[in-house]
């Protein structure tokens, strides 16, 4: 009987001035349980202007699992992401951030979905939170979700669907192939804007191709969430970027018309002025998610500045239209 050889899996850690917990995520790839040659991870430094090479250097001297330091000046974590993804060897490209800590059985949970289906393109499992203090009341209650890169929603088990499970980039799988038919991340932040839908508009892609999803709960990963996180002005923050990214992706599926996008600026100038009024009366009842009816509110302001923009500049419309964000 042949004997069963493993995928080689390349580690993809995109990194911007986070040396100190990025040697902790490191450390914790080192330590898998996958076989040592069957991996290798790539640090993605996205220009930090902290000792984040140092953290690299010290990390490849120590480690038995090869680790390549790529330097991407272009601001924005797609860059990193996709350049990384170029130059890595493996058939699976395993996407984290540099503020996660991995279970050591990670990389072995994720990688058995891939021979469950051939047309499975995308992989995750469990992120929880690693909580630097304890979280507020309402963190716990509104916020231990998608808005702290917290996935916990789909329990035990393994899950194959032909629809994007909800995966996010924290944690994130993908076949080679996969990853280069669908163009590779779309863009998130930049160093002046935030543009797009990131992982959300890659996993769109591959729905499209025909690619299918898949959920592992025994791969695990933890978040290291730092106190500034739990806060009204980080939530208002995150909800604002997922306005714009809302936006585009919208406006890709739609290509709306100047008239069509003065319609939604109208209407989301009306949910500003309901969402403000929910969370000035919640305030005043103590009831706890005017939180989020506040963030809501940077939400729609959000949009109504990404939409102008879409009216008004042509470079920015065909920025948004484009596809292919590998090459």
């Amino acid at each position: 009987m042949q004997k069963n050889v493993l995928p080689r899996v390349s580690v993809i850690i995109p990194s911007y001035n986070r040396a100190k917990m990025l040697g902790i995520t490191i450390e914790s790839f080192i330590n898998q349980d996958y076989p040592k040659d069957s991996f290798e991870i790539i640090i993605a430094d996205n220009n930090s202007s902290d000792n984040t090479k140092e953290v690299v250097s010290y990390w490849q001297s120590k480690s038995s699992i090869p680790i390549t330091y790529l330097f991407e000046s272009r601001q924005g974590v797609h860059y990193a992401r996709n350049s990384a993804g170029k130059m890595a060897g493996g058939e699976i490209l395993y996407f984290t951030d540099d503020d996660m800590i991995a279970d050591s059985k990670l990389l072995t949970e994720i990688v058995t979905l891939f021979s469950l289906d051939p047309l499975l393109g995308s992989a995750t499992g469990r992120v929880l939170p690693k909580w630097e203090s304890e979280p507020p009341d309402w963190i716990l209650k509104l916020c231990y979700n998608g808005w702290l890169s917290i996935f916990d929603e789909l329990g035990e088990g393994i899950k194959v669907e032909d629809y994007d499970l909800g995966v996010y980039s924290c944690h994130q799988a993908i076949r080679r192939d996969a990853f280069f038919r669908g163009g590779g991340f779309n863009p998130e932040s930049t160093c002046t804007d935030y543009i797009g839908d990131g992982e959300t508009g890659l996993n769109i892609k591959l729905i499209t191709l025909g690619y299918k999803f898949g959920y592992n709960s025994r791969s695990l990963i933890y978040h290291m969430i730092p106190s500034s996180r739990m806060t009204q002005d980080y939530l208002n923050k995150r909800m604002a970027n997922q306005g714009s990214a809302d936006c585009y992706t919208e406006y890709k599926q739609n290509i709306f018309s100047s008239e069509e996008l003065l319609q939604r600026i109208t209407l989301y100038h009306q949910k500003i002025l309901e969402h403000a009024f929910y969370a000035t009366m919640k305030r005043i009842s103590e009831e706890i998610d005017w939180h989020m009816d506040e963030g809501r509110t940077h939400y729609y302001l959000s949009r109504i500045s990404y939409d102008l923009r879409l009216m008004h500049d042509l470079k920015w419309r065909e920025l948004v239209l484009k596809y292919d964000w590998i090459n």
